[in-house]
């Protein structure tokens, strides 16, 4: 047998399901990774080492029970995995990624760990986040930062960053995250994974208080389309997943509900498509930029995989309404208004967090209103112009990924900033990010499902270079169908 952590999530959850290995077997083999690899590696707050192979131990002797009794096992039963550090995990420290809050154990599993757990996994800890998990990159002021494992001096993304970082080093097999802006999708993209951001309403575990455009929503980290279904499978309850009529009408164009599990349509080739391929950017208008030519790569590259495959590209021209950057800004930070942070805390936060929480704070309800009636007229605007195709694909990021601290304008060494000043200006660094992922926050507006898939490498091939991917945007109730088309194209 390949080394454990070789295996694909699909091959080791047939190994726990088949007693070929145990489920502490599994863990402790993740755990001894973690060990060698979090701390050049960052992708850990906590590792909850000792609760996790009780756990493990908890799943082999329920294996055990069933083998002399019957029954059927959990679907993820014995699965290691960890979770972002903003969800509750019952009895572990929630950080949030921040020095302001105080770090206390939490009380109860939130919904999204419930879930899973229901499902049979193991959580060997937290990974690393920004700050409340509002930015593109995964540094903050209590721990290191999380960093690419296919180069150490660069950023694995954000928010999900660490869990990116875990999933691309075989640290676990694949991991939840969570996506308000492109939070799954960026560092999958960065780290060289699949990355699914569900449709509005599909998995009931957000993450998000405070999130009142509901951008907010829970989807899976692989190294394929496969694993991705597999995670999927576990977040959407009940027996009527892969059922677009769980979702409310949300527009023109609604996708034809697809039977059987995310996994089993994986492997079924998806009909012939008609594909929309456009650069245009929300973003453009207040913050003009150009795509690196590696990202052009990754587009000229993702049109030619879907071309081989069969199925129909075309340019697609998009206008934005120029009003949704402040918008979008607006809703996006109006948690972090409200967050509940002592006042003498305040100082502990980074610049960016205190800032727009500052602006959040100075705006009257009147005006978020004003700006979630904007976005709802948006999403149907844009609705509208994708219904022409059936899925639209973008860059998944306008840059390689950008070197740690980067965006801060600080370069790190192997620590982090515990007291002193958080250096970088706020408003650089927003725009910065927004020039490195201009594709992905219109899509959480919209409610859309999104997936990224890593089909270039700037060296030529895997391995050679840093990751860079594309980003299909698909009709409400299409999660089947972008792991279709990621699984056709060899991921």
């Amino acid at each position: 047998m390949a080394e454990i952590h070789e295996l694909s999530a699909v091959q080791l959850r047939d190994a726990l399901q088949a007693g070929e290995l145990s489920a502490l077997q599994a863990t402790n083999h993740f755990l001894d990774r973690i060990e060698a690899n979090n701390a050049r590696l960052g992708a850990f707050i906590t590792v909850t080492a000792a609760q996790a192979r009780k756990d493990a131990a908890e799943a082999d002797r329920q294996y055990a029970l069933r083998a002399r009794h019957g029954g059927t096992l959990p679907p993820l039963h014995g699965m290691p995995l960890a979770f972002k550090d903003l969800t509750d995990v019952a009895g572990v420290v929630t950080t949030h990624g921040s020095a302001a809050l105080e770090h206390k154990p939490a009380l109860a599993d939130g919904a999204l760990p419930a879930a899973l757990r229901t499902a049979g996994v193991v959580s060997l800890g937290k990974t690393q986040v920004p700050e409340f998990g509002l930015t593109a990159y995964s540094e903050n002021r209590i721990a290191p930062p999380s960093r690419n494992p296919h180069a150490l001096s660069r950023s694995s993304g954000g928010s999900s960053g660490g869990s990116a970082a875990a999933v691309g080093a075989g640290l676990v097999p694949f991991a939840p995250g969570s996506d308000g802006g492109g939070s799954v999708r960026i560092p999958a993209a960065a780290c060289g994974l699949v990355g699914l951001k569900p449709g509005r309403g599909l998995v009931p575990a957000g993450e998000s208080s405070g999130d009142p455009a509901r951008l907010v929503v829970a989807g899976p980290l692989a190294r394929s389309a496969a694993d991705a279904a597999l995670l999927l499978d576990s977040l959407v309850p009940g027996p009527g997943r892969a059922d677009a009529s769980q979702h409310p009408p949300d527009g023109p164009g609604e996708a034809a509900p697809p039977a059987g599990s995310y996994l089993e349509l994986t492997a079924r080739e998806p009909r012939r498509l008609r594909i929309g391929v456009s650069l245009d950017s929300p973003w453009q208008a207040i913050f003009p930029f150009t795509p690196d030519r590696e990202a052009l790569n990754a587009l000229a590259d993702g049109v030619a995989r879907l071309e081989a495959a069969g199925h129909e590209t075309s340019e697609a021209a998009i206008r934005y309404d120029n009003r949704y950057p402040d918008a979008f800004t607006t809703a996006w930070t109006a948690g972090v208004g409200s967050a509940r942070i002592a006042p003498q805390r305040e100082a502990l936060l980074t610049p960016l967090t205190r800032t727009f929480r500052r602006r959040a704070q100075h705006r009257s309800a009147a005006q978020l209103n004003e700006s979630l009636e904007f976005l709802r007229q948006f999403q149907r605007d844009t609705l509208v112009q994708y219904s022409g195709w059936d899925l639209m694909m973008t860059p998944a990021l306008a840059q390689t990924p950008r070197p740690v601290g980067w965006f801060t304008g600080a370069a790190h060494g192997g620590g982090y900033w515990p007291a002193a000043e958080w250096p970088g200006d706020a408003d650089g660094d927003y725009r910065k990010q927004c020039e490195y992922a201009p594709w992905s926050s219109m899509v959480n507006v919209c409610g859309l499902p999104a997936i990224s898939i890593p089909v270039h490498w700037t060296g030529g091939a895997q391995g050679n270079g840093l990751p860079m991917g594309i980003q299909l945007i698909g009709r409400m109730g299409s999660e089947g169908l972008l792991l279709q088309v990621a699984a056709q194209l060899g991921f």
